[in-house]
C-alpha cells in the first residue's frame, strides 16, 4: 500500500509542477491554490461517502429528506451541487473556471460555518487551461485505497511546496517521521 500512496503521490506532484511550470508562476503563488483544489477533491469524496450512508438510512427509516445536519453528523462537510468536484470538472469548455472554482469556495464556505474566510478565493489568477489540467490530474486521486491518503498527499504537497519555496520554507513545514 505504501508503494501505491508513494506513486501516486510522486504523479500527482510531477503534474501540478508542470502545469506550474507551463503557467510561469512562483511555487508560493501557486501552492495555495493546489491545496485548495486537493482539499475540495477530500470533501467532495467525504461527501459522496456520506451522501451513500445517509441515503441507505434514510431507506430503512422512511425519514424525510437529507439536511447539511446529516452531513455534519457523518463528519463530512455539505456540498451544494456547484461545489462538487464532478460539477466543476465537467464544466463546458469556455466557461470561466476560476471564476467556478472561487464560487465553490464560496458555496463551502456558505454552508459551512466553520470554514467561512478560510478557503482559497484567488483561482481567477490562473488560466482556465491550468485549472481544468488540475482538477483533471486530482480527479485521478482513486476513491478506493485505504488510510488516509488525503491526509498524505496534502502533507507531501506541503512539503514539496515548501522545499521547492528554499527561501526557509521549512520554517513552516515539519516532515513527518518514517
Amino acid at each position: 500500500m505504501v508503494g501505491n500512496h508513494n506513486e501516486i503521490e510522486n504523479k500527482l506532484w510531477n503534474a501540478a509542477d508542470q502545469l506550474r511550470a507551463n503557467s510561469r508562476l512562483k511555487s508560493s503563488e501557486y501552492s495555495v491554490p493546489v491545496l485548495g483544489l486537493i482539499f475540495l477533491r477530500f470533501a467532495d469524496h467525504k461527501f459522496t461517502l456520506a451522501k451513500d450512508k445517509i441515503e441507505k438510512q434514510r431507506m430503512s427509516s422512511r425519514r424525510g429528506g437529507i439536511t447539511k445536519a446529516d452531513y455534519h453528523a457523518k463528519g463530512a462537510l455539505y456540498l451544494p451541487e456547484n461545489a462538487r468536484f464532478s460539477y466543476l470538472l465537467d464544466l463546458p469548455e469556455g466557461k470561466n473556471i476560476g471564476k467556478a472554482i472561487n464560487g465553490a469556495m464560496k458555496a463551502i464556505e456558505r454552508e459551512n460555518e466553520d470554514l467561512k474566510d478560510v478557503l482559497p478565493k484567488t483561482y481567477n489568477r490562473l488560466k482556465d487551461d491550468v485549472l481544468v489540467a488540475l482538477l483533471k490530474t486530482f480527479s485521478s486521486i482513486p476513491m478506493t485505497l485505504e488510510g488516509d491518503l488525503f491526509g498524505k498527499i496534502y502533507e507531501y504537497f506541503l512539503g514539496k511546496f515548501a522545499m521547492a519555496e528554499g527561501q526557509r520554507g521549512g520554517e513552516f513545514f515539519t516532515q513527518p517521521r518514517w
